[in-house]
């Protein structure tokens, strides 16, 4: 057996949906005692009372988990209906610790969870994030490098409430749970875009305002890098071309991606949705179904030749900006990876950004798989 075990559905009310999942799950894996819980946004209000009903009927108590605009589980996705998703593991003795909400940074961890960091380190980390914390990009670059953490996850996502799982309901920083080295994961990132253009630099910027690339007029770049066809319509831009910036160091062409804000056609500036800086790399890619499913597959693909044995579980984390509105169908995307990955125990999310490596990534989709 291999000890993951994951439950979903969608009801009239909390009580329906946790009772369902609960069925599903019976009987509960041997030696289960970590639990991930995601729930659509219309079961937000309710999501301490589902936590209280599926701790009570599987006897696991540590649990972490968040809010999503949508959830999937397998090949299933939910969108605007109230919904969970359950996944059920069993995980090495002392392999893992749950740490509460991190406001203000590292110095909020309890003492005695810092200690067990210490004592054996924690490669590896699934946190959630509250996209309402304007510190949360420093608070995951501290969580990372304090602990020396691999950090992947998303950001709560809700019309409403938007709590966080942390053994307990919270929110307003980051949460989720430290894996020691006795667990096995293995993670791949799909951007979903295709770059339209070379990486160039950013000559003059203010804040998210991006006035000259290489010396040029930052619009004109622009207009350069999609062609005369787009170019001769701006209005066409908005939601298929984007302001990509290529991460230093990165030896996988990772990159950045930011919203085109807005563009003024008098003085040739660009807004994006990011701060912006003098000696920025920045490039311009296109984000569409085609480029994103084949990204997606050849990131699963990528991932699964690289894997050392069958995964026994995972996570997945995509964007609000992705699933059926980018796919064409409600389950496309999930069931994209599941065809490649076997019928594994799986859930995850739709959020307000994804979290790979401790950065803060936006369109993007995040696997994270438990050997």
């Amino acid at each position: 057996m291999s000890g993951f075990k994951h439950a979903h559905a969608g009801g009239a009310d909390w009580a329906e949906v946790a009772r369902d999942c609960a069925r599903q799950l019976d009987p509960i894996p041997e030696g289960a005692n970590l639990g991930f819980l995601y729930v659509t946004d219309a079961l937000a209000d309710d999501l301490t009372s589902i936590l209280t009903f599926l701790r009570q009927t599987s006897g696991v108590e540590d649990w972490v988990g968040t809010v999503g605009m949508g959830i999937c589980a397998g090949a299933q996705e939910y969108h605007d209906a109230p919904a969970a998703a359950v996944l059920l593991g069993a995980f090495p003795a002392d392999s893992f610790r749950v740490f509460p909400v991190l406001r203000g940074g590292l110095g909020d961890m309890p003492a005695g969870l810092r200690g067990w960091v210490d004592d054996g380190a924690a490669p590896f980390a699934v946190v959630h994030g509250d996209p309402y914390n304007h510190h949360l990009p420093e608070l995951l670059e501290e969580t990372a490098s304090g602990l020396s953490s691999f950090l992947v996850g998303g950001l709560t996502a809700s019309r409403g409430s938007g709590p966080q799982i942390a053994g307990t309901i919270a929110k307003g920083g980051v949460s989720g749970v430290l894996f020691g080295p006795q667990v096995q994961v293995a993670t791949g990132l799909s951007q979903g875009c295709t770059p339209v253009g070379e990486p160039r630099q950013v000559t003059e910027a203010e804040d998210n305002i991006i006035m000259s690339i290489d010396g040029k007029r930052a619009l004109d770049v622009m207009k350069a890098d999609i062609g005369e066809l787009l170019a001769r319509n701006l209005e066409r831009v908005a939601g298929y071309i984007h302001a990509a910036f290529p991460v230093p160091g990165s030896d996988t062409r990772d990159y950045l991606v930011r919203s085109l804000l807005g563009i003024d056609v008098d003085r040739g500036w660009v807004a994006v949705g990011g701060a912006v800086e003098a000696g920025d790399r920045i490039m311009f890619v296109r984000r569409d179904p085609i480029s994103a499913e084949q990204d997606l597959a050849d990131m699963v693909n990528g991932l699964k030749a690289r894997l050392p044995s069958p995964p026994r579980g995972g996570l997945y984390f995509s964007c609000v900006a992705r699933g059926p509105g980018m796919f064409g169908a409600p389950g496309k995307e999930m069931a994209l990876i599941m065809e490649r990955l076997g019928d594994i125990p799986l859930i995850g999310f739709y959020g307000n950004g994804e979290i790979s490596n401790a950065r803060l990534y936006g369109y993007t989709g995040v696997l994270a798989l438990f050997l």
